[in-house]
């Protein structure tokens, strides 16, 4: 359930007017780069999560639910039963080794590398970062129980890897909000937010917008009333994120390395993407090599 925002109407928001730390470009992709993403996207079979498992179970008060939306890792996977990475604590265990990036992909991850290092300074890059991790969202609504359910959105939280975090949007525009507090007691206080359009890009950093803030997806527009080409069983596609983040490799694990309660609760996940993906149906075969 969402929180009530205190203090509205907002101010149409206005690009040319970014915060310091705060980065957005409207026209980021070319129509040829984006047929290229497309054609990519034609080629993945994203899953449904649930957030908790055998050996990480819902906290008291929590039920075991499923994520709102399909996902795909590049880089190195972060299950949600795994907990996600979460520095200076939650590191062991959490990113197994995934998929590398398309050449496309790739190309837009070193892009967005060269203007971090234009616009933030030596303190707000740690040493060896580069966006060597990528979270895809598939955003949309999903049939269940004879209807369909949106759940276009994401809730307040915290991107935890190290440096700044680049993201980029297709399809549908997105409302992205910067939240100063959550709780129960107290509506959350929106900081700034703006629109992220198809084919933009945005990066945020610093300890302000990055280490400080809460964000979230308030909203997903239904305007264009047009379906990504992403096939999902029972799920219609209308914005595709993929959030470009740095975790150093040193915490990347291989799967047949992870404790065997671990391994037991993410290999379901690891043989439905093998059906489809020769990179896990390798890792499936050599987990059991000595």
């Amino acid at each position: 359930m969402h929180q009530k925002v205190r203090g509205s109407p907002f101010k149409k928001f206005d690009e040319t007017k970014l915060p310091q730390g705060l980065y957005y470009r409207k026209d980021f992709l070319k129509y040829s780069e984006k047929q290229e993403i497309y054609n990519y996207l034609r080629t993945l079979h994203p899953i449904w999560e649930m957030r908790y498992s055998q050996h990480n179970p819902p906290p008291p008060g929590k039920e075991q639910r499923s994520l709102l939306r399909p996902v795909y890792w590049l880089g190195n996977w972060q299950f949600a039963c795994l907990n996600y990475y979460h520095p200076p604590k939650g590191i062991q265990n959490r990113s197994v080794f995934a998929e590398s990036y398309p050449s496309i992909l790739k190309k837009i991850s070193e892009q967005a590398e060269r203007k971090v290092r234009e616009i933030y300074s030596v303190r707000d890059i740690p040493p060896g970062w580069e966006l060597n991790t990528c979270l895809i969202n598939f955003y949309g609504k999903k049939f269940e129980i004879g209807k369909w359910v949106d759940g276009a959105r994401v809730g307040e939280h915290k991107d935890f890897e190290p440096g700044p975090v680049a993201s980029l949007s297709l399809g549908e525009r997105a409302l992205f909000q910067f939240i100063s507090s959550i709780g129960r007691s107290a509506p959350a206080k929106v900081v700034f937010q703006q629109w992220l359009e198809d084919g933009s890009i945005q990066i945020f950093g610093g300890r302000k917008w990055k280490d400080e803030l809460f964000h979230r997806v308030q909203r997903v527009d239904k305007k264009t009333g047009e379906d990504l080409p992403v096939e999902i069983e029972n799920f219609k596609v209308r914005r595709i994120n993929f959030t470009f983040r740095y975790v150093p490799k040193k915490d990347w694990v291989k799967f047949k390395e992870l404790p065997q309660g671990l391994k037991e609760d993410v290999t379901p996940y690891v043989e439905e993407l093998a059906k489809y993906s020769s990179f896990f149906a390798n890792l499936l075969k050599t987990s059991n090599e000595k």
